[in-house]
């Protein structure tokens, strides 16, 4: 291997480092602050610069467009370990808490507010095709109720990726864990109940996910210019 191939190789490799420890860091900042929260709170938990980020990335939008597919292949990854898993019920487990682990639905109060790229759709529909297959395998088993969706799955997930907008809230591992267990019973068969209300609609994510950004609203005080009569 020449010199200059090894460079390349170490460059691409501290990329992929920093690649991950943004996306935690978003993670994190948009589970406490909201997705509005400024990029400069992300690069600073990070402990990137500014100008490293912007030389990657054109914008945001850009940014989160990219944070959004690489959270999505980490969950593709879990469904893939969840499938290959001899049990059924032990790859459906795995694979919630899995995500769980990564805040893998931090990202969801994103859909319907950035430009969503056929990347992102394509990433999406494997993902949510491995989630109904999983799902379906622990029912086909007898070890998942029935009457759960892959939407409920995901509820689930997405639940236990928020936190407290406060962020002295204390988030103690053990209790979430905890949770996540009498969770996770909950969607193994029961003996004489059923889920309330009408199933969430398995789609209705993908919806928000295509469904056109709102148009910004002008600054205050704006005013449009008077159409020219011809």
């Amino acid at each position: 291997m020449t010199m200059e191939r090894a460079g390349r190789k170490g460059r691409q490799a501290e990329a992929a480092r920093n690649d991950l420890k943004v996306l935690q860091a978003a993670r994190e900042v948009f589970a406490a602050q909201g997705w509005e929260a400024p990029v400069s709170a992300i690069a600073e938990r990070a402990g990137v610069g500014m100008g490293s980020l912007y030389r990657r990335y054109g914008s945001k939008t850009e940014l989160l467009q990219y944070l959004c597919v690489l959270s999505m292949r980490q969950v593709i990854d879990a469904a893939e370990t969840a499938r290959a898993a001899d049990d059924p019920w032990d790859g459906l487990a795995g694979y919630v808490r899995a995500c769980v682990d990564l805040g893998a639905g931090a990202f969801a109060p994103l859909a319907g507010t950035i430009e969503v790229t056929g990347e992102m759709l394509a990433t999406a529909k494997r993902s949510n095709e491995l989630l109904r297959g999983i799902l379906a395998r622990a029912q086909h088993s007898g070890q998942a109720r029935p009457d759960v969706t892959d939407a409920d799955v995901w509820g689930i997930i997405e639940q236990f990726s928020r936190r407290s907008a406060n962020p002295r809230a204390p988030d103690d591992p053990g209790i979430r864990t905890r949770i996540l267990a009498i969770a996770l019973d909950g969607l193994r068969p029961q003996p004489s109940t059923c889920l309330p209300q009408t199933p969430p609609d398995p789609h209705a994510s993908a919806r928000k996910w295509t469904t056109p950004p709102p148009e910004p609203l002008p600054p205050p005080g704006h005013r449009p210019r008077p159409t020219p009569r011809t």
